[in-house]
């Protein structure tokens, strides 16, 4: 067992660790019915600032600690407290896979719960956030704790429920949506969420560092132009690489050269290419990036008769989202699919600052060390690295680099034989769809049995199962991108889950038994189908479904003759090795190839991993530089020999951190971009607010009509006193005045005058609106507001996004687009503001009801 209070970093929790199991011991002895209460005195506690908060928090971590033995039959490791303890505190937990992650974010979940200000964990998918939420309802339902579960299923009105339960699981996606479209909403009863408290992000590098690159936006249909896209595809046929463009796979961006955009204006017949008036170099620059960069069973596939875009770092088929910006288009046209419309943002948020918003933050993840300045520098979190409960005894070995690419995957195969005759699992990562299909024919050449894990459907549908049998004798697993899977291999098999594949085996036969026999009870079925691995002796008595009993003693039976069989079977594999995990290609980040090795080694299992390169592979070629060439062309070894040397490797892995650092640049120039339109977002988000939750709305109108007043007279007498302007003022507030009246008056009296007017113009009218429908002058108070916000915001989103594209022009003129980006998205936002202010007064003043007889 290896002394964590070793580690100068986490020696301070020491003394909180241990109270913290003294409080539980005492606890042991209690009721569940005195372990609930506990719940009602912390609650009571935490209101009275004199209490001491140290104490409240060893007694709840204590509670959540004694719950968890009683739902499961776990007891904590020290360890896992200690990342409670670490989360708590706002920092990120870095806990290597299977060290039980997901009962530690339990922990600061209760201890903030507490304050019934509404607690969110959040997970990458919904599979994790049903799965941990169902365990979490287990574990808190001896606390008197509700938890709440959001997913793509849930619907508007049960969202509102989950969000107002203590702790609420959800995805990151599902999280920032209801976000953006609670500041979209027309009426307060529409909006779904709290202000934003706390929050636990699991595998919080995926989140915060791979996602981050993308922003979220809800968007609404443009029209098509179908013909532009398919003459954009028709052109980047024509054009030839190299010739007519160049590509940077880098920053993967295309740059016509001299001669490229020569051959577009003739084959388009126009004088020049990059008019502004002209649309044309926008279509073309997406068909050549959907050419040469996109690849078909890759970055995406067809289902469905639809371009469905793949994680580049899961592996998971992302059903709903789609590219912006024309991209998606263009892919369409490519693969002459249905071009759909492009979209029109509405609102949109980077993943940075939506989880800025919260008041405190935390993260757990087996990997994120690489990225801690990262972290430091936007989040304001520290990465804390928990050492394992039992010494990891994974055997990491030195690279294999061959000189052809076929080489290499016949190399790998060959592993895999090797692998298979000797009965070790084996676990190889790919980072494509069309290699884990390439990998999975050389292996059936070699009469390999194996299981194929990618983002095709077929195989999406059996991914559980698949990850189930990956720890299993003579199992070989290909699986694209192992990142954030969720499930742990157990090596020798899990006895609980082959259990339960058997009861529903079952439970299928009956079905189709009684389906024949046309005595079906779908409820029955559907119900023990569903929640038949949560049945225990306990839950009997509280169930009446029948033959129930039989079927939990049945479930025992069964796990019981597994467990000594799957014990049998883990020694063998221990003995020979561990689970041993290949990777095919380097990724770009250090981050995912620590994942795909962290699948092995769990819980102080013995495991091995090695990476398979070959000098084609997308990081040599791009990253790579001159060094891997000069190591390459001093050893003078032929193509099927590897080649393993430290010096690649120190090579290989200076190629990731400059690949890591410029990923971290261009997250930080989009964070620094979207902070300019975030402090804007906030501002707009909070009028809407103040708005949607006043009934009376008057005093925000004057108010509007005052200072455009002010703006405008302030104009009229800097520019020379130009009566139009005077004008303007009298047409835009409806007023019966003279505007020869006006220009004898000072700019005081004018002011006052002018508001005046005005104020006795609205009188009267709400006055009138009033006799002929009650309340009808608040009702359009509010939808003129709400309406001109909404559309002078969308609008402004379209300005803002076209300023970030030319804006980097600038820097040839020796100017900093940052600052430039600011400046003028300052003006934008005050004209944008302007705009709001005059429309909605033009609108309100000029409204009529028409009474339909």
């Amino acid at each position: 067992m290896i002394n964590l209070f070793t580690y100068n970093s986490t020696n301070k929790y020491k003394d909180t660790i241990k109270k913290i199991n003294t409080t539980q011991d005492k606890l042991k002895n209690e009721s569940d019915q005195f372990l609930q209460k506990q719940t009602i005195k912390l609650q009571n506690e935490i209101k009275n600032s004199d209490i001491n908060k140290q104490n409240i928090k060893i007694q709840a971590f204590a509670a959540v600690k004694e719950a968890i033995f009683r739902a499961t039959s776990l007891t904590l490791f020290d360890v896992q407290i200690l990342g409670g303890l670490t989360l708590n505190d706002g920092n990120i937990a870095e806990m290597k896979t299977g060290e039980g992650k997901t009962l530690v974010a339990l922990l600061p979940a209760y201890l903030h719960s507490l304050t019934n200000k509404g607690i969110h964990i959040i997970t990458v998918n919904d599979y994790l956030a049903e799965r941990d939420a169902k365990l979490a309802q287990k574990v808190f339902s001896y606390l008197g704790t509700d938890i709440g579960l959001i997913t793509q299923n849930t619907t508007s009105e049960a969202r509102k429920k989950e969000y107002q339960k203590h702790i609420t699981y959800i995805t990151n996606s599902e999280l920032g949506f209801d976000y953006l479209k609670d500041n979209m909403a027309i009426h307060k009863h529409d909006i779904l969420q709290r202000d934003f408290y706390y929050a636990i992000i699991d595998e919080v590098d995926s989140i915060l560092i791979d996602e981050a690159r993308t922003p979220l936006i809800i968007s609404g249909n443009a029209k098509v132009q179908t013909n532009f896209y398919h003459n954009a595809k028709e052109i980047s046929n024509i054009l030839q690489k190299l010739i007519d463009y160049k590509i940077d796979e880098k920053s993967k961006n295309i740059i016509l050269t001299v001669t490229g955009i020569s051959k577009c204006e003739k084959i388009l017949k126009i004088d020049n290419l990059y008019n502004i008036n002209s649309p044309w170099i926008k279509y073309i620059i997406n068909a050549l990036k959907a050419k040469e960069f996109f690849l078909k069973n890759r970055d995406y596939i067809i289902k469905n008769n639809e371009i469905t875009i793949v994680d580049e770092f899961t592996g998971r088929i992302m059903t709903g989202r789609r590219w912006s910006e024309g991209l998606h288009q263009a892919i369409e046209a490519k693969e002459n699919v249905k071009i759909e419309a492009e979209n029109k943002v509405l609102a949109s948020i980077t993943y940075q600052n939506l989880f800025l918003l919260y008041k405190k933050l935390s993260g757990m993840t087996g990997t994120a060390k690489t990225e801690e300045e990262e972290f430091m520098n936007i989040y304001k979190m520290n990465v804390i690295s928990i050492p394992t409960n039992k010494k990891c005894l994974r055997k990491d070995l030195t690279d294999l680099v061959y000189k052809n690419e076929y080489i290499k995957w016949q190399a790998v195969a060959n592993e895999c034989l090797d692998m298979y005759q000797i009965g070790r699992p084996t676990l190889i990562g790919t980072t494509s769809i069309k290699q884990s299909e390439m990998l999975s024919k050389m292996l059936q050449e070699l009469d390999i049995p194996h299981n194929l894990l990618n983002a095709k459907p077929e195989n999406v549908a059996k991914e559980s199962n698949t990850i189930l049998e990956a720890g299993r004798k003579k199992t070989i697993t290909i699986a694209t991108n192992m990142a954030g899977r969720g499930t742990d291999i157990i090596l020798g098999g899990n006895p609980e889950k082959i259990a339960e594949q058997e009861i529903e085996a079952y439970i299928t036969h009956e079905y189709n038994k009684k389906k024949k026999e046309k005595n079906l009870d779908n409820n029955e079925l559907k119900s023990i189908t569903q929640n038949i691995k949560f049945y225990s002796n306990n839950d009997i008595n509280n169930n009446n479904i029948k033959n129930i009993k039989e079927l939990v003693l049945l479930y025992q039976q069964i796990k019981n003759k597994y467990q000594k069989a799957c014990e049998k079977e883990k020694e063998y594999i221990l003995k020979i090795g561990g689970l041993y995990v290949i990777g095919t290609e380097r990724h770009e980040s250090r981050r995912i190839d620590n994942q795909l090795r962290g699948r092995s080694g769990r819980q102080g299992d013995k495991g091995a991993s090695r990476f398979f390169l070959s000098l084609q592979d997308n990081l040599f070629r791009i990253f790579g530089g001159q060094n891997i060439e000069t190591i390459i062309n001093k050893l003078n070894i032929d193509n099927d020999t590897p080649i393993e040397s430290m010096l690649l490797t120190k090579s290989l892995n200076s190629a990731q951190k400059k690949v890591e650092a410029y990923f971290y640049d261009i997250r930080k120039q989009l964070f620094e971009y979207d902070e300019v339109i975030h402090s804007q977002r906030k501002a707009i988000y909070n009028e809407r607010k103040k708005i949607l939750n006043y009934s009376f709305n008057r005093d925000c109108i004057i108010e509007y009509g005052e200072q455009t007043i002010k703006e405008m007279l302030n104009v009229y007498y800097q520019d020379r006193k130009k009566e139009f302007i005077l004008e303007k003022i009298i047409k835009l507030l409806n007023l019966k005045i003279k505007v020869h009246d006006l220009t004898k008056m000072s700019f005081n009296d004018n002011k006052k005058y002018i508001s005046e007017q005005f104020r006795i113009s609205y009188d009267l009218k709400e006055m009138y609106l009033e006799q002929l429908r009650p309340g009808l002058i608040r009702q359009l108070e509010k939808y003129y507001l709400l309406q001109q916000i909404d559309k002078a915001w969308q609008e402004h989103i379209d300005k803002m996004n076209l300023l970030k594209e030319y804006i980097g022009w600038r820097s040839y003129g020796q100017q900093d687009p940052l600052i430039e980006y600011k400046n003028e998205a300052f003006n934008l936002f005050i004209n944008m503001i302007t705009y709001i202010r005059q429309t909605v007064i033009y609108s309100i003043m000029r409204s009529r009801l028409i009474i339909e007889i």
